[in-house]
């Protein structure tokens, strides 16, 4: 069959982060010069906030049931390549699309921002999960901004002591820290609002993972300027031997390019 007469190669993004949005915007607006076909975009989201933005393209919500199940919905989808795009600390999803990957035989690109590093004036301490992070944070802080995400407050709900707030698209869900205000917004925040945040909760101690990206940076240079310390949870490894884009835009090139090309 020609390549103009040819179905359009299907690609599974695992989403819910801007760069996997930003992927599925690229491959709509249709192939490179270099590039022979178009994609047919697949973005699935976990289902973990209650009114997402939706990307372009086909989308599907909810889990697969592990990687036995993530491989099944590729082999009876038709999909050619898959793009782990998930959040950083999405750790058992990227392990499980690893292990679909190799079920049904498809490449597989991780597509993931860089991390931050500490600058001048910066005061951070890194712990290599959120357990070591609760461990460390009672000799840090007392009035704490915990940005880990509403889903790890577990590991932080032994802490009597200090005073929590949390900010979340979605109101969390116990076991969470006594001494907790949650507020309910949704980002990106700009400079001047984190500021106004630090200062108004008189926050001591910042808490956050190394998410990368320039969304949820503007807190770290708020806590930079007011000389707020701040505790990251370092981020996991992608799965070994799992190639790495960085950009969306990258990611697009490596399925347009030869090592994407169906």
């Amino acid at each position: 069959m020609s390549a103009e007469g040819a179905a359009a190669p299907h690609v599974l993004i695992l989403g819910g982060t801007t760069e996997a949005r930003r992927l599925a915007e690229l491959l709509a607006q249709g192939p490179p010069a270099f590039a022979a076909r178009p994609w047919r975009v697949t973005t699935s989201l976990a289902g973990r906030v209650a009114a997402p933005v939706l990307p372009p393209g086909g989308v599907r919500i909810g889990g697969f049931g592990g990687p036995e199940g993530l491989a099944a919905w590729i082999a009876a989808h038709g999909v050619t390549r898959l793009v782990d795009a998930t959040h950083p600390f999405a750790e058992r999803m990227s392990f499980n699309a690893a292990g679909a990957a190799r079920m049904a035989g498809v490449p597989l690109l991780a597509l993931r921002r860089p991390g931050w590093s500490p600058g001048p004036g910066d005061d951070w301490t890194f712990a290599a999960d959120l357990a070591e992070a609760a461990s460390l944070l009672p000799g840090l802080g007392s009035r704490v901004f915990l940005t880990t995400g509403r889903t790890g407050l577990h590991a932080f709900a032994h802490l009597a002591d200090p005073w929590f707030l949390v900010r979340s698209v979605d109101p969390p869900a116990p076991p969470a820290p006594p001494r907790l205000e949650v507020l309910l917004a949704r980002g990106p925040f700009g400079l001047e609002a984190e500021r106004a945040l630090l200062a108004r909760h008189r926050i001591d101690l910042l808490v956050t993972k190394d998410s990368g990206g320039s969304a949820t940076a503007p807190k770290l240079a708020a806590a930079r300027e007011a000389g707020v310390p701040v505790l990251v949870v370092r981020r996991p490894p992608v799965p070994a031997g799992v190639p790495e884009a960085g950009t969306a835009a990258a990611a697009a090139q490596w399925l347009h390019g030869p090592a994407g090309r169906p």
